[in-house]
């Protein structure tokens, strides 16, 4: 649902040039934890006790879609619905707004609501989107808090689709809404909307991006580079679908399904003709952007994308119109009136056979866009798409799972879904969970089964590890991974690298081993699973080494953790969870092309870390000597497996001396001031925390005298909350 004008991203006033240069500006190198400081305040209004999920369970669903339904066909003089329809508007709102999503960190997608907030409400292929949600704003203030803007704009989505004539999937809310743009993505290297330096050979998109120009949902409509080239064109949408979790079929239902509906617009070129981007505009225009410059934005003189035209003769209707045209007729480039590439039928019968958008009187003539023709000319999607012709149910049914999947990928589990549309099929991207069908451990089967799991020969870093291995695979973003499931013993995770394979299957063996005997001899029904037996053997680690350290702690643990398998797992999606820096267990990959810091905080920024969590937690890992291959890398200690503030005391010592070694980029050696003897070892993971000067700040809180124990329970309260990241059900 492309619509992808020209914009100039230049500041609203000379005023903003003379900004205060931050310290971001004066050291660009310097590492940025502000993307942690989003974890460590809530900048909305709402109360601290404010609960989304209990007021969304007040909100009478049917009543908002009634009011959306009239919306839908409710034109308005300040900008006009084409064929008196705002339903393909919403759509592409919809759309648009989930469509940031990407698996290769779960960030973007419909979540938070954020295509309110810059960049992504002023990027080219969101334009005119800001009109959408003034629309919608009328009833985002009738029903106020119960509805999150982010659950109504994709329930808008649906209830578009719905209008005019399609059945969709399902819908479920529970997506609250963010108050700032999420600091943490990264959207790409340009300096300039709508350029590509994020190639780094021809048709190789970098790792961790999703779309294939800055400023675009997925591609380039006219074609990459604006060639009309419908073979690199199907290289790239397929390229950047599969970085948004969805395979053939699913892309070619959705531009399909989506392209049934509406149309694009370029009365003219939009360069010439439409102001500044919300971002940039005038403070008078009140966050609405890309105003007309010649004021009229009614009827026929809309612009947006500078491509224009429908793709189909029934614009507001569910039919098979669009994959009719594009496979039933032959297409051929020409440049539209806003001077962009788009696709004319060479066969006079679709000349003048859709009604105008506004005008009665007025014929149109069908377009395709170059995007549209590489579905025709790549082998692979045509067949698809060919069989959807052949078989319009199968069509159907791909779009409304291609829709749901594409508007709800981001939400977690199902248990998260809210609403009395959740449908109750749960799909495999979703990691479904058995259910639990047995009682769980109370307090005397967890004491008694921490005191079997430290019994046995496995030592406190390796359950430290496993535990952790287990837990940190949770992304906040888009609420994958975790414990919950013990994944960690099935494919993909039980072979990667970090997780030291052959040392987790011996650590896994006995867990099992213990799992099975206590299952066994159990006549009550009480049950433990694996999942919570890996947690419950980290947690006793810890409070073992605190002890080790003359301290008693008690970590809380929740059982209810269940086992996942193989059928309940999408193995090749699991390996976007797959860690390249893990600093807790001061592992780094050889081959990865950020600093190692970077990454360290990015990872925390996942797992909703603050800063001083982040420092808590490393401090208490490297003391315990939870190491990936049990190095004495960032271990600066001489009592491993005790719970002290060692490394901290010993990273501040300034009787060491800190030098790169020779045989990494990521490793050093610090030396003795007095006698050049290698003290101790450590990455730049370790080292960041004693050279940036906020990481240093915290760690001379812990590094003093009096302040060990304040580590020992700051570095528990950390621990406690990865292992529960992923617990929705105790919500």
């Amino acid at each position: 649902m492309a619509e992808t004008p020209n914009s100039d991203m230049s500041g609203a006033s000379s005023g903003q040039s003379r900004r205060p240069k931050s310290n971001q500006d004066w050291w660009p190198n310097k590492l940025n934890l502000e993307i942690l400081d989003q974890n460590a305040r809530d900048v909305g209004p709402m109360e601290d006790d404010f609960d989304y999920a209990e007021e969304f369970q007040k909100l009478d669903l049917e009543a908002v879609k009634s009011d959306l339904e009239e919306l839908m066909t409710s034109s308005q003089d300040w900008w006009p619905a084409d064929y008196g329809h705002y339903g393909p508007l919403f759509i592409r709102m919809a759309w648009h707004s989930a469509g940031t999503y990407r698996t290769a960190d779960g960030r973007g997608g419909a979540a938070g609501g954020r295509q309110r907030f810059a960049p992504i409400n002023s990027w080219p292929d969101n334009a005119n989107l800001d009109k959408a949600r003034r629309l919608l704003l009328p009833i985002k203030q009738k029903y106020g808090r119960k509805i999150s803007w982010a659950d109504l704009m994709i329930l808008a989505g649906n209830v578009a689709i719905e209008s005019m004539g399609f059945k969709t999937f399902g819908y479920a809310g529970g997506r609250e809404d963010a108050f700032e743009e999420d600091k943490a993505v990264n959207w790409g290297p340009e300096d300039e909307m709508e350029t590509q330096e994020r190639f780094d050979e021809p048709g190789e998109l970098q790792e961790g991006l999703g779309a294939s120009v800055m400023g675009l949902i997925y591609v380039n409509p006219e074609g990459p580079n604006g060639n009309p080239d419908p073979e690199a064109s199907a290289k790239n949408i397929r390229q950047t679908f599969d970085r948004m979790a969805m395979n053939d079929k699913e892309t070619a239902a959705l531009i399909a399904g989506g392209h049934t509906f509406g149309k694009v617009h370029g009365a003219d070129d939009p360069e010439e003709n439409l102001g500044p981007e919300p971002e940039a505009a005038p403070i008078e225009q009140q966050g609405l952007g890309w105003q007309n410059k010649n004021g009229n934005s009614k009827g026929g003189e809309m612009i947006t994308s500078g491509i224009e035209g429908p793709w189909t003769q029934s614009p507001t209707e569910w039919d098979m119109g669009y994959i009719n045209n594009l496979l039933d007729y032959e297409w051929e480039p020409e440049k539209g009136p806003g001077g962009a590439w788009q696709w004319a039928p060479k066969s006079e019968e679709l000349k003048n056979s859709v009604p105008d958008a506004h005008d009665p009187d007025e014929k149109q003539t069908p377009m395709m866009l170059t995007t549209d023709i590489a579905l025709k000319r790549d082998p692979d999607y045509r067949e698809v798409m060919e069989t959807f012709q052949e078989n319009p149910m199968e069509f159907g049914m791909n779009f409304a799972k291609a829709w749901y999947k594409l508007t709800h990928r981001d939400m977690g589990p199902p248990e998260r879904f809210l609403g009395p549309e959740v449908p109750d099929e749960e799909m495999i991207w979703q990691d479904p969970l058995p259910d639990a069908d047995y009682d769980l451990i109370g307090d005397a089967e967890i004491a008694e089964l921490k005191e079997e799991i430290l019994d046995s020969d496995l030592s406190i870093s390796q359950l430290v590890k496993t535990a952790w291995a287990s837990a940190s695979t949770y992304r906040d973003s888009d609420k994958r991974g975790g414990a919950n499931g013990a994944r960690l013993r099935l494919e993909p995770q039980k072979n990667w690298e970090v997780n030291e394979p052959e040392q987790l299957e011996t650590v896994l063996g006995t867990l099992e081993n213990i799992q099975a005997e206590f299952n066994d001899s159990r006549s009550d029904g009480t049950q433990v699973s694996l999942a919570d037996l890996i947690v419950l053997g980290g947690n006793a680690a810890v409070e073992q080494a605190a002890a080790n350290a003359g301290y008693d702690v008690e970590i809380p643990f929740e059982p209810g953790r269940v086992d996942a398998e193989p059928e309940h797992t999408d193995a090749a999606s699991f390996d976007a969870l797959k860690p390249k820096v893990d600093g807790a267990r001061n592992y780094i990959q050889d081959d990865i092309v950020r600093p190692a810091e970077e990454v360290l905080v990015d990872n925390a920024d996942l797992l909703n870390l603050t800063a001083s969590e982040l420092t808590a937690l490393i401090g208490g890992m490297r003391s315990i000597g939870a190491n990936y291959q049990d190095t004495d890398l960032g271990v600066l200690t001489d009592e491993p497996e005790t719970l002290t503030n060692d490394f901290f005391v010993n990273l501040l010592d300034m009787g060491t001396e800190w030098e790169p070694a020779a045989d990494s980029e990521h490793r050093y050696k610090g030396l003795d001031r007095d006698t050049g003897e290698v003290k101790w070892e450590a990455t730049r993971i370790d080292l960041i925390f004693g050279s940036n000067d906020r990481l240093r700040a915290i760690s001379e809180v812990y590094g003093s005298a009096d302040a060990e124990e304040k580590l020992v329970h700051d570095f528990v309260d950390t621990w406690s909350k990865v292992m529960k990241l992923d617990r929705f059900d105790l919500e």
